[in-house]
């Protein structure tokens, strides 16, 4: 059954949110796929991650379909990444820019990265090894717990956070 087929109950109500599907079109996919592939190969440099780790984030294409996506890139040619990769490559970011907030030098970001972690969603395995898993979903676990960080939970302080003092109720004042 079609969606525009389905009886009204099921059907999407006027006024929800919904994703612009424009976001996905080639053309627009087109525009981001070497932009966003040169960024993922410089965090992946950065990260030290292996060839087998890079294909894992980007959902282990093949070393033929990589290579090409590579030299595509720094060449600054033309070709289209799927959606997926493109999520994948989002997701990558997204962590990147988490672990610059969070720590005040990259080196200490990508440390946490490599070291074993004993939250529950990683069960003592080192966040990279979920990052580089295969799955979106690992990614994303990866990038909502980061987001989770900088909203304050989950991990300890850091320096900066550390030396806050307080509020007094002196200070707070409701208008």
């Amino acid at each position: 059954m079609l969606p525009d087929q389905l009886p009204e109950s099921n059907a999407i109500r006027e006024g929800s949110p919904q994703i612009d599907v424009s976001r996905f079109a080639p053309a627009n996919r087109r525009r981001l796929s070497p932009p966003a592939l040169r960024t993922f190969l410089a965090i992946a440099d950065l990260w030290g991650l292996t060839e087998e780790q890079r294909r894992l984030t980007l959902g282990y294409p093949s070393r033929s379909t990589y290579h090409n996506w590579c030299k595509q890139a720094r060449e600054h040619g033309v070709f289209t990444l799927d959606v997926d990769v493109l999520m994948r490559i989002s997701a990558i970011l997204g962590i990147h820019q988490a672990l610059g907030i969070l720590f005040a030098e990259e080196r200490l970001g990508i440390a946490w990265l490599r070291t074993p972690h004993h939250a529950t969603v990683f069960g003592g395995q080192r966040p990279l090894a979920l990052v580089a898993s295969g799955t979106q979903d690992g990614l994303l676990t990866v990038r909502r717990f980061l987001d989770g960080a900088r909203g304050g939970l989950y991990m300890q302080p850091n320096a900066i956070d550390e030396a806050f003092t307080p509020y007094n109720k002196s200070e707070i004042v409701f208008r």
